[in-house]
């Protein structure tokens, strides 16, 4: 019998001829969903893995947060019933949903929400964003009252509450949660056949379990954009969230399915490493941005669906300025910059995990640099060597990337960050914005950030890409824009 990547390689080749045929009959029942992937996450717990694989899973499906995150990027109630922020906006307190169980039963009071806090923030931490939470004191007031307060001013923190990273978990099963996750969601784990798929099942004990309409729901990892496709085609797949781009014009001329391109908050840029020496000199890194040429990455690595960026920092996020013009696509100036700098022959290593706009965006990368006089050797790697190597280690030269995370700035300010990245400017602004109340001002503070970060060509910013979902057309309830990676299960159902 032939294996299902067999299959799924063999209707890739015949993609072409599949899209004329009728509409495929599928044996599915109304109350199961199977969803691809083009990532497998390495474990499942989003508090201690950074993978945003990981979250795309379990967030407000497995384990649930204070605040929700809606599609327009709004926050909402989930386990706090409400909350109030304090004149200063350092303290928010929240009172708590009663009645609130998780998976084993146990309660979801204010002492999680302190446990699950004071833990992603403690020294042992290994969650990504560990850098805020041990700047929160949280307080318990009573058992469904709880008080944080951030050790500067943070009027976004009801947003980043509700990121996976600040799951509430439960105390006793904290440790197992990346195999055997627990948490308070509308489902829980069925089964992980690991290299295939992950099955989430409906959790009968949830308050909202009478009104869910997917009962089932099977998420497939495809990482070849062929195979994606291939899936899609014969019915496998029912959606397939962040899809290979290039795929969007042979769905939307095909009536069965819909297609979703939206707003994100993620950057896909060009990672340097600061802590090596050719790097080190702003007329390299200044050259290296000179030789992109932003437009022809985004049609040839997004197939067009991207805005160029010139900093880490996206249109339509509060206090955006347009920095495209800092660094533009320049092949004499990248040449003269690297030849005041007395460099040549430069010779870099590019690693390159699986998504597609990595690896299509990496052969264009190296051809564009290569027109500069510099050299970049392509390293593939699977995601686990780029999180452990790249994102642990900092075992990289150049490395594309996307990073999804909406308020993501304060990476630059952290020592042990994986770019490397070390600025006193940086730091100044940075502190001064926390510091800082009124949001013109915020606004002014933001837009010097962004300008810094491009002036010195920390990065090769390059842009923000758009999500794109494919879809059956029966299917309701899908996100279009993606202000955090989610498959929100408990909006969809079939029609």
């Amino acid at each position: 019998m032939p294996s299902r990547r067999h299959v799924l390689t063999s209707l890739a080749a015949a993609s072409g001829a599949l899209t004329d045929l009728p509409a495929i009959a599928r044996d599915r029942r109304s109350d199961r969903l199977a969803l691809g992937m083009a990532l497998e996450p390495p474990a499942l717990d989003p508090t201690t893995g950074a993978a945003s694989a990981i979250g795309e899973i379990v967030l407000y499906n497995v384990f649930e947060t204070l605040t929700r995150i809606n599609e327009d990027g709004s926050v909402g109630p989930l386990l706090a019933q409400s909350w109030e922020t304090s004149a200063d906006l350092r303290t928010t307190t929240f009172r708590l949903r009663p009645g609130v169980k998780f998976q084993d039963g146990k309660a979801l009071d204010a002492q999680a929400v302190k446990f699950s806090f004071d833990r992603a923030g403690g020294e042992k931490s290994a969650n990504k964003d560990r850098a805020t939470f041990a700047n929160l004191t949280t307080r318990v007031a009573d058992s469904l009252t709880v008080a944080v307060t951030h050790a500067q001013i943070e009027p976004d923190l009801p947003f980043l509450l509700g990121q996976a990273t600040a799951a509430i978990v439960e105390p006793g099963s904290a440790a197992t949660n990346a195999s055997k996750p627990v948490g308070s969601g509308p489902y829980r784990l069925g089964s992980w056949r690991r290299g295939a798929s992950l099955t989430l099942a409906a959790w009968p004990g949830h308050r909202d379990a009478g009104r869910l309409a997917i009962r089932q729901a099977t998420f497939l990892f495809i990482p070849d954009a062929a195979a994606q496709v291939a899936a899609l085609l014969a019915g496998d797949v029912d959606v397939f969230a962040r899809a290979a781009p290039r795929s969007l014009p042979q769905f939307k001329a095909d009536a069965r399915y819909q297609t979703l391109a939206g707003g994100s908050r993620a950057k896909t840029i060009l990672a340097f490493n600061h802590r090596r020496k050719a790097l080190q000199d702003i007329r390299v890194r200044r050259a290296i941005c000179a030789a992109l040429d932003r437009r022809a990455l985004i049609d040839g690595a997004a197939d067009g669906l991207g805005v160029p960026i010139g900093s880490h920092y996206v249109p339509g996020a509060f206090g955006y300025v347009d920095t495209t013009g800092v660094n533009p696509h320049d092949l004499p100036k990248a040449r003269r910059l690297l030849a005041e700098a007395g460099v040549k022959n430069l010779t870099l290593d590019l690693t390159l995990p699986p998504p597609s706009y990595a690896r299509q965006g990496g052969e264009i990368v190296i051809a564009q640099l290569a027109q500069a006089g510099i050299t970049a050797r392509p390293r593939n790697v699977e995601w686990a060597q780029w999180l452990s190597g790249t994102y642990g280690r900092g075992d990289y030269d150049l490395t594309l990337i996307s990073h999804v995370e909406p308020f993501d700035l304060g990476n630059f300010a952290k020592p042990g960050y994986y770019w490397g990245y070390r600025s006193g400017r940086f730091d100044a602004l940075w502190g001064e914005l926390q510091r800082t109340p009124r949001p013109a001002d915020r606004a002014r503070l933001l837009g010097d950030i962004q300008r810094l970060l491009a002036e010195e060509a920390v990065h090769g910013f390059l842009f923000q890409p758009q999500a794109l979902t494919i879809a059956d057309k029966g299917i309701k309830g899908l996100w279009k824009d993606m202000p955090v990676a989610v498959n929100d299960l408990c909006a969809m159902s079939w029609t």
